[in-house]
């Protein structure tokens, strides 16, 4: 037997599978004996929420505590299992469809207070997004037959696509959300082609098809021309109302293939109570000291067979050990692991240290945790002069550093200093020294101040990336503007409908990675969507500027920048240092420098006090000596003198205010 996350599909390669799912604590919440008409069975990281329970007069009605022991999980074939993701541009309503399917299965009670039921993090119900890939599992009754769905409900933004290809991979199909009024966005043309490149069914499903202006002809009509699907394919629903959801579901067991996908997946058997198991990554093995399925809460069984969700305890005595990906398999029977998922790739980075150096280890350790719920951030060690230790994260956007950021603060209790964010940065080595030191000639620079002399490189790479626009034609001068003023080159446009324009730009990573999704809701009213995509490095003239604070370099806030904007970058950062910094004792001088050559300052004026108010007249000397006798003071203070930067001004000096 071998227990992993990669499952066969018959005959087929295999192919990626969902989370693993590991408890590294046996303490667990018993639900109140009820009635319920299915079963939810999710993989969370997170605490259990409580057992959400209904009546359905549709279903046959089944006993919690009688289902404990009645339901023989190894009646449900392969044949009679499907998996599905719901993909779409953010804010079409993914998570309000995932609600109504739970509802209409009957596996939480239909009220008026279920909204984003499986979004649990407090950052997701604050900012009303989903960031974590949530599953959930439901039995489904159709034409006398019970089905196993497994459902997978993902983000809509961008800097998530990450889980949305991870979710896609576990899958044979998905429902694509197009929102009536809107139509299709950027992120839904992203989305589509990741699931059309895994070969995966898609299911077009037009939602807020009760909204005052929705127009579900117009939506048809550009899924048709854009996607090439045809328009009886749609199913018009509202996820609100609950118009038409149960289409959703029929069609789900008709037209998707049927497949399993498993936070455990097992090869030739099933896993027992006792098992010794060996991880393929670690080499430690385990004694399997619980199973069971998730209902949420867990819910112990003897044995788990092929193609069910569920958890094992098995001794792990840190988070560490439960790597997503690993190969886990019979102690007596040993197995080549399998490929786990395709990494994702960082395309931020950023410095993070402890507001207090004593607060290290806890840090530390919160850090551990949230990078393995979140894999897709990548850790290295670090070290500041001014800050102390750290880390340098690399993560797949802005919001993505943001996110990750707030659930340390509100999961964990942590508070920590965010350095500016930037790009990784490729140089071509002429110096046969730092070849060899390097072992390479090519090397990748994601921390500004170890970015390498012009003397030492041949050529200076930037990352690129393919940016799709999709807004009204009403707007399409002023986004031409600012993205020609973001060094972008235009390589596409075309009409979607009569009224919405498609346009594809070249864009360098570093100068839409700060605030450009912003500026670009602002000039179209909120209208326009915006979705980016990896497309290399290429050439470029970049230099490093670093910034001064009475002469001393703030390693924390030295950037890249194009040799061309150098100066009016320079000078826009010390004004807006100028800003955030307050005002001390002594004077303080701004400079931005390019080497040894100062580009661009600023001063801020120190708070002075009126030596002259007690000269009443009298010589010009007394006072001109008082006047001489400050400055000097002064000029002492400000050699001693510490400058304090608050922690938000590593971000907010970097974002542009483009007209």
């Amino acid at each position: 037997m071998q227990l992993s996350l990669i499952k066969h599909q018959g005959c087929a390669t295999p192919f990626l599978r969902h989370l693993l799912d590991f408890r590294v604590y046996q303490t667990r919440q018993r639900s109140q004996c009820c009635k319920i008409a299915c079963t939810v069975i999710r993989h969370r990281w997170m605490k259990r929420a409580p057992v959400f329970c209904t009546h359905n007069t549709t279903n046959k009605m089944i006993s919690t505590q009688a289902d404990k022991e009645n339901i023989d999980m190894s009646k449900f074939p392969v044949e009679r299992i499907r998996n599905f993701s719901i993909i779409a541009h953010i804010d079409h309503g993914k998570s309000t469809l995932a609600d109504r399917l739970l509802e209409l299965t009957g596996a939480i009670a239909t009220t008026d207070k279920n909204k984003q039921v499986l979004d649990k993090l407090q950052v997701e119900r604050e900012r009303g997004i989903t960031v974590k890939a949530q599953t959930a599992s439901l039995f489904y009754k159709y034409q006398g037959q019970t089905y196993l769905l497994n459902l997978i409900d993902t983000p809509g933004h961008v800097d998530f696509s990450y889980e949305v290809s991870r979710s896609i991979s576990a899958c044979q199909g998905v429902l694509l959300i197009v929102d009536a009024n809107q139509g299709i966005q950027a992120q839904t043309v992203a989305n589509f082609y990741l699931a059309f490149e895994a070969q995966l069914t898609i299911i077009p499903v037009i939602n807020k098809i009760d909204l005052k202006n929705a127009d579900p002809e117009r939506v048809e009509k550009q899924i048709e021309k854009v996607f090439d699907i045809p328009t009886e394919e749609c199913i018009r629903i509202s996820a609100k109302l609950g118009t038409n959801v149960e289409q959703v579901l029929q069609e789900v067991v008709k037209r998707l293939p049927p497949g399993v996908v498993a936070n455990i997946a097992l090869f030739g058997g099933y896993l027992s109570k006792g098992d010794r198991i060996i991880s393929a990554y670690l080499g430690k093995s385990y004694e399997v000291n619980e199973l069971g399925l998730l209902r949420p809460d867990e819910h112990p069984t003897d044995r788990l067979y092929a193609g069910q969700v569920g958890y094992v305890i098995a001794g792990m005595k840190e988070v560490k050990e439960a790597q997503i990906g690993d190969t886990l398999y019979h102690q007596k029977h040993l197995v080549e692991a399998l490929p786990g998922f395709k990494p994702a790739k960082a395309m931020v980075f950023a410095g993070m240290y402890p507001m207090d150096q004593s607060d290290y280890s806890a840090l530390r350790s919160a850090v551990e945790k949230l990078t393995l719920n979140d894999s897709s951030v990548t850790v290295q060690r670090d070290s500041s002069l001014a800050l102390g230790a750290g880390w340098r994260l690399g993560f797949l956007g802005l919001l993505h550093m943001e996110v990750f950021n707030q659930r340390l603060e509100q999961e964990y209790n942590a508070s920590v200093i965010v350095t500016a964010p930037t790009v990784p940065y490729k140089a071509i080595l002429s110096s046969a020294k730092l070849i060899k030191e390097h072992g390479k000639e090519e090397i990748t620079i994601v921390n500004p101040a170890q970015f390498p002399d012009r003397s030492v490189v041949k050529e200076y790479l930037e990352p690129m990336v393919m940016g799709t626009i999709i807004t009204p034609d009403d707007y399409i001068g002023k986004i031409m503007s600012i993205c020609l003023n973001r060094r972008a080159v235009q390589k596409n446009m075309v009409y979607i409908d009569d009224h919405r324009v498609m346009m594809k730009y070249l864009f360098p990573l570093n100068e839409i990675v700060v605030d450009f999704y912003d500026l670009l809701k602002s000039m179209s009213s909120g209208y326009a969507s915006f979705d980016y995509e990896d497309a290399g490095y290429q050439a470029a003239h970049v230099i490093k500027m670093d910034i001064l604070l009475n002469g001393k370099p703030v390693e924390e806030l030295t950037t890249i920048v194009h040799k061309d904007r150098a100066y009016s970058a320079g000078k826009a950062m010390c004004e807006r240092l100028q800003d955030a910094i307050p005002r001390q004792m002594f004077e303080i001088a701004v400079q931005a420098a390019i080497g040894s050559k100062v580009i661009a300052r600023e001063t801020i004026k120190a708070y002075k006090k009126n030596v002259l108010a007690k000269c009443y007249g009298g010589d010009i000397t007394r006072k001109m000596k008082l006047l001489k006798k400050q400055a000097e003071g002064k000029k002492k203070m400000r050699y001693i003198g510490t400058v304090q930067v608050p922690k938000d001004a590593f971000i907010n000096v970097l974002k542009r205010k483009d007209k």
